[in-house]
């Protein structure tokens, strides 16, 4: 009887995982759409690489610490899907606003508020999604997770390439988002209906000694927020790209979809990974995305797509194992507050080495590769001991 009753409450985790991914995949054909081309966007519209990298930074930072004030209200309320829900919405709709916008400065506040929006529904999500893993594998459920929001980053700025490839403009691109956006709504209405009380589906787990945030969790924060610092963000990518005339215009989101090509099996791959060796899966994934910013920057046009790549894999790594790795080292009633945290300090330190990298592209571009390659390879052995915790 057990075995049956686990074997049916891994198939609605399953379910309610799938339901989510769906969500996702809908969700980030919009806005990854979206994100393909704002640096250039933002160019057009009379934005320096400075404002670019300052905008792209901001939003990250708000996107990032206003989910301290979401998760800390998840843990209160338990109010998953509502604040979900508001969340997406507003995380959506900025979108196709874009539309709309006719100077950088209007674009860069609707930029900031999608981030915003996306803030909201993180940590409510994640620890939705933290309950249903616990039956499927912390990794792999989270790695699933991921990889279907991934099909929606390649179909999104595929789809965006195809109407700037037939003289769409950015504007067309960004009204055209609209569709993924209601349908990602709609999804995310139907799974409220169908799973009301997602925390039925976590099964029971070995007790934490303490109910706080343990050493290993400061530890593991500090290594991602160094990552975070040498990450550098692709619309300063795609700025580079544009301004060196390395690519034409139109194949800018084709290589952002290759990134989330690339992405999406990197987040199953070490989803797998992860579930055998645990966080050290995260020390492999820096190592390997670390050599991304030499090659997209120093290495001209022979070597750009081999960095896309390997900047696919740190971004597979960090949506999922990440998240994977923050459940496994938290105690459920503090894992609301736990992923406030952690997104809070990575994404401050995501905006601090934005307004960096953007500042370094302006003065020498070798800075800029060096300080990323160093903050990345900083992370490393801080990965390694968390291994040991």
């Amino acid at each position: 009887m057990k075995v049956y009753n686990h074997e049916l409450l891994k198939r609605k985790a399953l379910i309610l995982v799938v339901m989510l991914g769906l969500v996702s995949l809908f969700g980030d054909m919009t806005y990854e759409g979206a994100r393909s081309i704002t640096g250039p966007f933002l160019a057009v519209l009379g934005a320096n690489a400075l404002v670019v990298g300052f905008v792209a930074g901001l939003g990250e930072f708000l996107g990032y610490s206003l989910r301290l004030l979401s998760g800390y209200i998840t843990d209160r309320t338990h109010q998953y899907w509502s604040l979900t829900i508001i969340g997406y919405a507003i995380n959506l709709l900025a979108v196709p606003l874009l539309a709309l916008a006719g100077s950088w400065e209007i674009a860069a506040v609707l930029l900031v508020t999608e981030r915003m929006g996306k803030a909201i529904r993180t940590p409510p999500r994640d620890v939705m999604l933290s309950y249903a893993t616990t039956s499927l594998g912390r990794g792999w459920g989270f790695g699933l997770h991921e990889a279907m929001d991934q099909i929606g980053a390649i179909t999104g700025p595929l789809l965006v390439a195809l109407i700037l490839y037939f003289q769409g403009s950015y504007q067309a691109s960004f009204a055209f988002l609209l569709l993924p956006a209601i349908l990602a709504l709609l999804v995310l209405i139907f799974s409220r209906l169908t799973y009301p009380n997602p925390q039925k589906l976590e099964i029971d787990l070995p007790k934490f000694k303490t109910g706080g945030l343990r050493r290993v969790y400061w530890i593991f924060m500090i290594a991602s927020a160094l990552i975070a610092i040498g990450f550098v963000d692709f619309p300063l990518i795609a700025y580079h790209f544009q301004k060196q005339s390395l690519l034409n215009p139109s194949m800018i989101p084709i290589f952002y979809a290759v990134a989330m090509g690339v992405d999406a099996i990197a987040a199953l791959f070490f989803g797998r990974l992860f579930d055998k060796v645990g966080i050290g899966a995260m020390a492999i994934s820096t190592l390997a995305a670390a050599f991304f910013t030499p090659l997209v920057f120093l290495g001209g046009v022979d070597y750009i797509l081999l960095g896309v790549v390997f900047w696919g894999v740190g971004m597979g790594a960090q949506e999922s194992i990440m998240r994977a790795s923050i459940a496994e080292i938290t105690p459920s009633k503090k894992r609301g507050i736990a992923y406030g945290v952690f997104n809070t300090i990575f994404g401050i330190s995501w905006f601090a080495g934005s307004i960096l990298m953007g500042f370094l592209y302006d003065i020498n571009v070798f800075y800029l590769v060096v300080i990323s390659l160093i903050a990345q390879f900083m992370a490393i052995p801080l990965l390694l001991k968390t291994i040991k915790k």
